[in-house]
Order: structure tokens, then sequence, then C-alpha cells
């Protein structure tokens, strides 16, 4: 059990974890689902019933992501940079049976707290070891991941190590010939943070795309951007049309406009890297 865990109202569940506190609230449109809040900013959604149903808009653009990596059905191995409640690993492992997967999660706390409340299935391969998401990056083997996910926040930004051309090449070595690298990156107006990492991403792969809502892309409002890199071409068409059937449509960049998009940005190297920049006030409500 996480320290200091309490219940707050009738269902929802406070803890406090290395990262400061966490709530676990119950969605109240499905009996069994959470969503996980870290200094009240979203993280997760998990229904317990249906580990196939993702919530927030970023993760259902991470399942198109995990639908079009292989044929269905097909177990591959994939790697989790940050836990959080575990939902696409859930997802994977609902949707890829035999699949193993490993997860690096720095907040080993946080860990206790979902694996105590959100229980995963017996039978889901799914290993959490704890620690910097980078250094157990390095630790495991060339070519072992048919997918890399990097879903890191720590105080709602992505720490900076985790955003150079160092960290990508990481990333790359672990990945065998034809896998995926997708990030889940934060940004707001004047979207220099985003322009960044795609700049940044272009210096260890050869194809890359976004998928984000229209208005986050156009600097409107603060938001979540997924990034998706490999070498091989990208099945950009799909994921435009899936993108687009979404609750909330989104849009897929790739090609001369993802480059225009980038601009002049340059990649960020561990000598310059900085954290993601902080959510403005209000975001979260």
């Amino acid at each position: 059990m996480a320290r200091g865990e309490r219940r707050r109202g009738r269902d929802a569940v406070v803890a406090q974890v290395d990262g400061g506190t966490a709530s676990l609230v119950p969605d109240p449109d499905r009996p069994r689902a959470w969503s996980l809040l870290l200094h009240d900013a979203p993280q997760s959604h998990v229904d317990l019933d249906d580990p196939t149903h993702l919530g927030f808009e970023y993760q259902r653009r991470l399942g198109h992501v995990v639908d079009l990596l292989a044929p269905p059905g097909r177990p591959v191995n994939a790697l989790h940079l940050g836990g959080g409640a575990l939902t696409l690993a859930r997802y994977l492992a609902a949707t890829r049976p035999r699949s193993t997967q490993q997860v690096i999660e720095v907040d080993p706390a946080l860990t206790r707290l979902v694996r105590s409340h959100l229980p995963l299935a017996k039978e889901w391969r799914i290993r959490v070891r704890g620690g910097d998401a980078r250094e157990g990056l390095a630790k495991l083997p060339p070519g072992w991941a048919d997918l890399v996910i990097a879903d890191v926040f720590s105080g709602a930004r992505t720490p900076a190590h985790l955003t150079s051309t160092e960290f990508l090449h990481q990333v790359r070595r672990v990945l065998r010939p034809g896998g995926w690298y997708a990030a889940n990156i934060a940004d707001g107006a004047p979207l220099a943070h985003l322009r960044a990492q795609i700049a940044t991403c272009a210096t260890a792969f050869g194809r890359q795309c976004v998928l984000a809502d229209p208005a986050v892309l156009r600097g409107r409002r603060f938001g979540n951007t997924v990034l998706l890199a490999a070498d091989d071409p990208l099945p950009v068409a799909e994921l435009t049309r899936r993108t687009a059937g979404d609750p909330h449509p989104g849009r897929v960049e790739s090609g001369r406009a993802l480059d225009a998009f980038t601009g002049g940005a340059r990649p960020v190297t561990d000598a310059t890297a900085k954290a993601s920049p902080p959510p403005p006030e209000g975001t979260f409500g």
C-alpha cells in the first residue's frame, strides 16, 4: 500500500507516492473504470472490465500505433518507458496475447498503488521494473523490442535527459530492425519543444509522423502529440483514417508537411536538453 493512502469521497483513493499526490478517481460512466491523477493532472484511464477501452485521446492514438505495428493478434516485444496506470500495457496484452512487455517506472510507490487497486490479469506477460527510464533502457539487449513507447512525465513535464539525440540513439539500439518508437509529447504555443523533438528524432530514424488534435498543432491550446518514428515506411494513410475517426478527431502530419512544420528547429543534445514546458495554469481545470 502506498504511504498515506486514504479514501476521498465515496470511492476515490488518494496516496502520497514518490512523485507527490496520486489519486485514483472512479469514472461515473463505467462501473470499474478509473482515472489516475498526479497533482490533479490526469495521467491515465483504465477500465478493468475492458482493457481495450482507451479513454484519453493521446492513448487512443497510441492504441492505433499498437494495432498497426504488426498483423492483428501477433505477439510482440514492447518496452514502456513510464508506467502510470499501465493503460497501454493492458491494451497491448489484451489485443496481442502472449506478447512480452517490460515497463520501467521511476516511482515504485505509484506502481504499488496501481497494482493494488487496478490489478493486472495473471496471464499477461507484463514485468514492471523500478528505476530511471534511460538507465533501464541502457540495460536492455540490442534489438530486443518491436515497439518502444515513451510516456514519461515528472510534475507534468518530460525530464530533459529523455529528450536528446543520445537518448534516441539508445532507443534505436534496443529496437529490432523494422521496430517503431512512439512518444507522448506535451507542448503549447509556440510549439518549440515539439518541433525540436521532431528534429531530434530525425537524427535516429528515417521516417516519422505526428498524430494530434489540429488545435494543438496550430498552437491554439496546450496538449498531447504522439510522435511516431521508424526506419521503414509508416502506415500514414491508415493512421490518418483512424485518427480522423476518433471521438475527438485528430490529424496526422508526415513528409513535406511535417518538414515544413518543423522548420529550422535544431536537434537537442544532452548538453542543450531541457524538460518539456509546464502546462499553463488552469490546463486541467
